[in-house]
């Protein structure tokens, strides 16, 4: 039976394109935020960037819960659009209010100011986008139970993110400087990518159907179980764990190099307009690579992929360190154009990996738990991404940075190379300790075992 449900196709070509389009909406929001929001607030609010990163923190322990909670709920939703498409449809609409808001800081007093952002903040990540990304990652279990497609769909959804992380990299300062610059700018420049987000979140949900099932064998084996017995079977998962690890360290680092890119580039090579050079070095070589995942998972299997990718991405984390105090641009780039392109596969076929685990989780537990299980993509992104940007603003002020200031204190420099250079190679280490125990198809060939 899993044979035929491994041959049968669910997705046409353009379904599968369609399905990742909706990551490159999606990053007109979390990437344009994650990357911008801090010196928004450090240069042109004027607010200090420990207390904005302290906040940041907050909301992000507070996600850990609604992940869970909003998994749930897309496990116990049955309707005519299905359980994932229709929370991800409306829940863009509050998601793009919240966008615009936090690049509308009102003119008052400072505690005011870090009490708004704190409340738009929080609605933003831990209500708005925690519904609308598990939905949308969830849906690679509930619109084909074909591995292939789910890794080719993961694939064009990540292809697309760093199309999308490219794009504004390159393209915000010259929007913001483009609408007027200051607050002005950074208005107009949410605006408009707040419509880009809703445009493709909204092609991506009504190109999909999600494949017709059991109600009645769905709502006895999910239903049943109360929100704490879903969180315990989730967190004595130990493949449960080790993606929530991954996407921690994943989107931390990314959230310190998002965070600090800007700062670096501007105050530690004096080019601004480097950042933009950096993330098409970075994402460039991950297209091309996740271009070609589908086939060497073919042909070698996910763990393989993922655990050698991995480590090339590792080597090259740490050969950065050196390259990066040379001050050599070009060197730069192409260390991180070889960092970016072993981390690809795993980013490809994360998607394909937790609906795995997924199916793991039924076959052990006898439970299914699609919406919880793709919890931990959200809680691992927004989790590991507010770490990522609250270290980044603890660290940028225990360096002494200075809001604004044309030139910065030496220790705030070289506090912006630590976080540029150090942390990633850190992360990229340990990233390859998860990875190695995260061999899922050696678990699920353990339960058949065990079965037979």
């Amino acid at each position: 039976m899993q044979e035929k449900s491994q041959e049968k196709t669910y997705l046409k070509g353009w379904q599968k394109v369609a399905y990742g389009a909706g990551d490159f909406g999606s990053n007109f929001m979390y990437t344009f935020v994650s990357s911008f929001v801090l010196i928004y607030l450090t240069d042109t609010v004027g607010l200090n960037a420990g207390i904005v990163g302290t906040l940041m923190l907050l909301t992000k322990c507070l996600d850990g819960v609604t992940d869970v909670f909003f998994g749930r709920l897309i496990d116990r939703t049955h309707t005519r659009m299905g359980k994932a498409r229709p929370w991800m449809f409306w829940t863009a609409f509050p998601l793009a209010v919240c966008e615009i808001l936090l690049f509308v800081t009102p003119n008052m007093g400072q505690t005011l100011q870090y009490a708004y952002f704190f409340v738009v903040y929080t609605l933003l990540n831990a209500f708005f986008y925690t519904a609308n990304n598990i939905a949308y990652s969830s849906l690679t279990a509930y619109m084909t139970k074909n591995p292939n497609e789910r890794v080719q769909a993961g694939t064009f959804r990540f292809m697309f993110a760093m199309l999308a992380g490219i794009v504004i990299a390159a393209a915000t300062t010259g929007l913001v400087t483009a609408f007027g610059g200051g607050a002005a700018g950074w208005r107009m420049t949410a605006i408009l990518y707040t419509v880009i987000m809703l445009a493709f979140n909204t092609l991506s949900v009504l190109s999909i159907k999600e494949i017709e099932t059991d109600e009645k064998t769905a709502a006895e084996n999910s239903d049943g179980i109360t929100f704490f017995q879903s969180l315990k079977i989730l967190l004595t998962n130990r493949y449960y764990l080790l993606i929530l690890a991954f996407y921690l360290l994943q989107y931390g680092m990314q959230g310190v190099t998002n965070g600090v890119g800007i700062y670096f580039c501007t105050y530690v090579l004096n080019n601004p307009d480097a950042l933009g050079l950096f993330s098409f070095a970075s994402m460039v070589p991950m297209i091309v690579g996740l271009a070609f995942t589908p086939a060497l998972v073919k042909k070698f299997g996910i763990y393989k992929v993922n655990k050698y990718g991995v480590l090339f991405s590792a080597v090259f984390g740490v050969v950065f360190i050196g390259v990066c105090y040379t001050g050599s641009l070009p060197l730069m780039l192409v260390v991180t154009a070889l960092r970016g392109l072993g981390l690809s596969p795993m980013l490809g076929t994360m998607n394909a990996v937790i609906a795995e685990t997924s199916e793991y989780t039924f076959k052990k537990d006898k439970v299914h738990l699609d919406g919880s299980m793709f919890s931990c993509s959200s809680m691992g992104i927004k989790l590991g991404g507010g770490i990522g940007v609250a270290l980044s603003g603890w660290l940028l002020d225990l360096g002494g940075y200075v809001n604004g200031a044309a030139s910065q204190p030496a220790g705030a420099v070289s506090m912006m190379s630590f976080m540029y250079a150090v942390i990633p190679a850190i992360v990229c280490v340990l990233m390859l300790l998860v990875v190695s125990g995260l061999n899922i198809e050696k678990g699920m060939k353990a339960l058949e075992e065990e079965a037979a």
